[in-house]
């Protein structure tokens, strides 16, 4: 963790993490396969009666990493694993994968495709590797289930059996983007596997998340897509949360708004199901769920309050039992994508600088109704309190005010027209550094 002037600035994996901006994760599992609504509470304690019930005959995950990418995403994520404990990928250390089923005559290797598929299409590819819960193997948050020497000795197994499962997804796959433990990896003093040493000895630039060691990024305190305002990168503590913290009030305020004054870079996720709406929250396809995708109004708000307050936006995306991402969910994907371009992709002037204050001169009076302003993060969070101002009749009028920056703040307000808009810092830790200060119009 670097340090400039006595605050925290991102390393180079981070700096790639905020300009992603989007990404998505897609969930996938033995239960998609047997028509059922998913129970979470008893899918981590029953296992599957059937594993050979897996069988997506259709199994594309080129068009998966197309409508990802339709949305505007720059990195996916695959659960090589999840709550069942079945791997789909060929493990040599669980037997519970791949290997034993029929489908692909027990040779498919779904991360191989799935990165493969990342790499077609240039996006950069993550692997979600769930040990919290594993049904089969009767480990309940972390711990194996029993007591005595008996449980004692299937934890000690159960820890080294994760750490060779990250092992095998680190050394086989090439270079990735990320690692992402479901609700982390525990304390490996305690009940959870030493993986960090693991991920950092093969995969030294890859986005670690998350122990109670380290976080390279930090959950935002919902799954709702969006995060609090102000939300800063700043973080007191190197880590993200563990299972003592989970319902602990007030670090979830913390992980929601950050800390300005925080030693170091814990930078936050909004993350969301985009089968999210009507009543409805499914990290895995489920029947009859069509009608719970995400409308696009709804789609470009978490854009606002996500990318828009500093965060970066995951979206759950579900493929269905053939091995395909439904074709609903698809559209609204490239819907969304082709939104955010035409909303944001080009303003009507920019300006970049260092210095307390920016003016942009529009030319001739323009109808503006919102800003976009990104600091140089490679330097910190410099700056503190800021304010907007455009001259309506020859009179300077605040349009927008905020805290925090970082690498993007959008910002809407009532429209008006003007010729000049201004940035004045009001209060910053250092020089400001703006890489980007702009303004639009048109349709909202």
């Amino acid at each position: 963790m670097a340090q400039t002037a006595g605050h925290p600035v991102p390393s180079r994996s981070q700096l790639k993490w905020h300009e992603a901006e989007l990404g998505v994760v897609f969930h996938y599992d033995l239960h998609v396969f047997d028509g059922k609504k998913y129970g979470q509470g008893n899918n981590r304690i029953t296992p599957v009666a059937d594993y050979n019930i897996f069988n997506p005959e259709h199994l594309d995950t080129d068009q998966w990493v197309v409508a990802a990418k339709n949305a505007g995403a720059k990195f996916a994520v695959l659960t090589a694993t999840h709550e069942t404990g079945f791997a789909l990928y060929q493990s040599d250390v669980n037997p519970y994968c791949l290997k034993a089923v029929k489908w692909r005559d027990g040779k498919g290797d779904i991360v191989r495709d799935f990165v493969n598929s990342c790499r077609k299409y240039g996006i950069m590819p993550g692997i979600y590797v769930g040990i919290r819960w594993n049904s089969l193997l009767g480990i309940h948050n972390f711990k194996a289930q029993g007591e005595g020497v008996f449980a004692r000795n299937r934890q000690q197994w159960y820890k080294q059996m994760c750490e060779k499962m990250v092992e095998e997804l680190c050394t086989r796959y090439g270079d990735l983007f990320l690692i992402w433990f479901d609700g982390g990896a525990d304390d490996p003093e305690g009940d959870g596997p030493d993986v960090l040493p693991v991920v950092t000895k093969y995969q030294p630039d890859c986005l670690f998340y998350h122990n109670v060691q380290r976080a390279d990024f930090r959950w935002g305190g919902s799954e709702t897509g969006t995060v609090a305002y102000p939300c800063w990168s700043s973080f007191p503590q190197p880590y993200s949360h563990h299972k003592q913290s989970d319902s602990d009030e007030e670090h979830l305020l913390l992980l929601k708004h950050g800390d300005p004054n925080g030693k170091y870079w814990v930078p936050a996720m909004a993350d969301t199901p985009l089968r999210g709406a009507e009543g409805r929250h499914e990290w895995f396809w489920e029947p009859g769920d069509e009608d719970a995708v995400y409308p696009l109004t709804d789609l470009m708000n978490m854009y606002r309050k996500s990318v828009g307050r500093n965060a970066t936006l995951i979206l759950g995306l579900t493929p269905d039992p053939s091995g395909l991402l439904p074709a609903g969910d698809s559209l609204r994907l490239k819907e969304f994508g082709d939104a955010v371009l035409e909303r944001f992709a080009t303003p009507l002037k920019s300006v970049k600088g260092s210095g307390n204050r920016l003016e942009l001169k529009l030319g001739k009076e323009t109808e503006i109704h919102s800003c976009i302003i990104q600091e140089d993060i490679s330097k910190g969070e410099r700056i503190r309190r800021y304010k907007v101002e455009a001259k309506v009749d020859g009179m300077w009028q605040t349009v927008c005010e905020g805290e925090s920056v970082g690498h993007k703040r959008i910002q809407q307000f009532p429209s008006l027209k003007t010729k000049v808009v201004r940035l004045t810092v009001v209060e910053a830790v250092d020089v400001p550094d703006v890489l980007n200060f702009s303004v639009y119009g048109g349709e909202k």
